[in-house]
């Protein structure tokens, strides 16, 4: 049975959300619900009172109400949701005009801006303005090339008031990663700044810029916003203009464009480890409507809360942070390293901005607790309420030192879902507690399963996340997919009219999920599926270890797990180690899980979105070749894991 963490009052639970969202349920619908399961249930077993609920609960903004909420409960993919709505995504965020802080933007320990509401519609409302006068209509791609700063969601917010279509990347993307994105839907508008900062370090992205104007000829303008200084020289870039000289001069009403429900919205990108990356196509009101019942509903968010996320605009967060706008909160935007000026830096900005909701990676959280750093002990941390985790599974012991170590009253909720989906599909409860090393809860209107290799939905074992209902933020295409070949396969391919994720879970007998991995990397030593996730559990425990990957080697018709480390700084890998490593994942584990070898490397591969890349190690060792190295922050270490004599014996 998993460690109990957390139970929240039941002051707390009647303050929820949630609870409020159940009691009109049981009110409506003559119900007598007192928790989440049974909640969960009806919300899977009834998807178009729950999600018609969900639409008033939000209150939607529409010009038009649907006609019907769903065509085809039982077709996934191709159910049409919301028929006969007008509506406008950016409308929905700027509903509140009214001198509330909406933004707060800090860059390391270098600058700290804010914009009321008002100054939010103000500021938009004229670079829409331009946008129109450019000639951008519904359709259109407008892109970021853009740190996290309040221009980036200005320029979002700006295109989607006409209808274009959004997409970004960050500004640490390489050309090559810019153009599989970009290059491949033709994007009008760029908005980009002259640089970054990173460690407290300018990085100029001018030269960038100008190698993505001349590769994409589709760029009609490109539009510079000052960061590294006020006055760059853009002359060297075709089409380029600073913002000042683009936006217009005076504010005017927005004429938000008013749309269908499935409307484009957003391109979102996968990894792109294997190929061009797949360019996912979400729609305006799927987006919407699952984003808010997110934030909402599973994290609890309220107008007087302050939320921040630590993410990129390459990362599909940004996106879902962006959506708590339509909630009147307060959005703390951060650029940068979150680990300068010290590695305390992003819980002293907690402190000071009294940030409510506080949002980050797992991989953030160990090297948080692996450099010592005790929020607990050294800020006033009296008004954070929720702390969120994603982008890589949560261990156990991690969960247990953010108790321990940072707030002992905090409900963490470690949330999972993808790119794919822009939302999640298991995630937080303000009503239910929270067990180490366990999601919450599966999300409500989405039935996810574990299945078993013969297909069977199982409790308590380890099986492919699925989603057997459909639900309104699926991607409605794939740009240059014109018969929805590629959709199909990416989703259908193993369970025809159910999606299927890639993730290897497990569904408790609490109701709450464990992660175990992607289900292309699980390992199969002896014909038993094992995933990664529960060896790099162990392997975050080993002070001397600072990162690893695991993998599986077809060797003497079987698989053997292959290990790969990379050593703290001033430890080399030794025999004692090495039986520390062995003797802890057989302890903690299982025998099964114990590494055949154990290798030290100089670097971890990670994707642009800082995702481990474990298929291509996979590949490197099976002398494989790696389609796409673009798509890696460091490519270059590929290197190290090719012709390695120890995997030949």
């Amino acid at each position: 049975m998993a460690k109990l963490l957390w139970q929240p009052s039941e002051k707390r639970i009647k303050n929820s959300n949630m609870y409020c969202f159940m009691q009109n349920i049981n009110k409506k619908y003559n119900k007598n619900f007192v928790g989440y399961d049974s909640l969960y249930q009806w919300s899977v077993e009834n998807l178009e009172d729950f999600w018609a609920e969900m639409w008033d609960f939000a209150k939607i903004k529409a010009s038009k109400k649907y006609d019907q909420i769903i065509d085809d409960s039982k077709k996934m993919p191709g159910a049409n949701w919301f028929k006969g709505s007008r509506l406008n995504f950016a409308d929905n965020l700027l509903r509140f005009r009214n001198d509330d802080t909406a933004l707060i933007f800090r860059c390391e320990d270098k600058v700290r801006r804010s914009f009321t509401y008002n100054e939010l519609y103000n500021e938009t409302s004229m670079v829409a303005a331009s946008l129109k006068e450019a000639g951008i209509k519904p359709g259109d791609r407008v892109v970021g090339f853009m740190p996290n700063m309040p221009e980036t969601i200005v320029a979002m917010l700006a295109a989607t008031s006409i209808g274009a279509i959004w997409s970004s990347c960050s500004p640490d993307f390489g050309i090559k990663g810019v153009l599989d994105r970009f290059g491949q839907t033709k994007p009008k508008i760029l908005f980009a700044t002259d640089g970054y900062f990173f460690k407290g370090k300018p990085f100029d992205s001018l030269e960038k810029i100008a190698g993505i104007s001349k590769e994409i000829p589709s760029i009609e303008k490109i539009v510079i916003v000052p960061y590294i200084s006020e006055n760059s020289d853009i002359g060297k870039i075709s089409n380029a203009i600073h913002y000042k000289d683009f936006k217009a001069d005076t504010v005017q009403e927005i004429k938000f464009e008013q749309l269908p429900f499935d409307h484009p919205l957003y391109i979102m990108y996968s990894s792109g480890t294997t190929g061009l990356p797949k360019s996912m196509v979400q729609s305006a009101g799927g987006v919407l409507i699952n984003q808010i019942k997110e934030l909402m509903l599973h994290t609890d968010l309220k107008k007087e809360d302050t939320i921040f996320y630590f993410t990129t605009c390459g990362w599909m967060m940004w996106n879902w942070l962006t959506a708590s706008l339509a909630t009147g909160a307060t959005l703390v935007l951060f650029d940068g390293n979150p680990f300068h000026p010290g590695p305390d830096a992003l819980w002293q900005m907690a402190q000071d901005e009294k940030i409510s909701i506080f949002g980050t990676s797992a991989g953030y959280i160990a090297a948080l607790k692996n450099a010592g750093v005790k929020p607990l002990k050294e800020f006033d941390l009296s008004s954070l309420k929720t702390i969120l985790s994603t982008g890589s599974p949560l261990s156990k012991e991690d969960f247990e030192f953010i108790y321990n170590d940072i707030k002992k009253d905090v409900q963490l909720a470690s949330i999972s879902g993808g790119s794919d989906i822009n939302g999640c599909f298991a995630l937080g409860n303000p009503m239910g507690p929270v067990y180490s090393g366990e999601l919450q809860c599966r999300a409500l209107g989405m039935k996810v399963l574990a299945l078993d290799d013969n297909g069977n939905s199982v409790i308590g074992r380890q099986g492919e996340l699925v989603c057997s209902t459909p639900f309104p933020s699926m991607p409605i295409y794939f740009w240059n997919d014109e018969d929805g070949s590629r959709y199909k396969s990416a989703y259908f391919k193993d369970y025809p009219g159910i999606w299927a994720h890639g993730d290897f879970i497990e569904i408790t007998k609490n109701g709450g999920v464990v992660i175990y991995g992607r289900s292309d990397a699980t390992l199969n030593p002896g014909g038993v599926r094992i995933g990664t996730a529960e060896i790099y559990r162990r392997i975050e425990q080993i002070k001397e270890i600072e990162d690893s990957v695991v993998v599986g080697q077809s060797w003497n018709n079987d698989i053997r797990v292959i290990l790969f480390v990379k050593m703290v700084q001033g430890y080399d890998l030794s025999n004692d180690i090495i039986d520390k490593i062995k003797n802890d994942i057989r302890t903690n584990a299982s025998p099964r899980h114990v590494p055949a070898k154990i290798i030290a490397v100089p670097d971890i591969p990670y994707t642009l979105n800082m995702k481990k890349v474990e298929l291509a190690v996979k590949n490197i060792i099976h002398n494989k070749k790696v389609k796409n190295k673009d798509a890696l922050k460091n490519p270059e270490c590929l290197d190290f894991f090719s012709n390695i004599k120890e995997l030949q014996t």
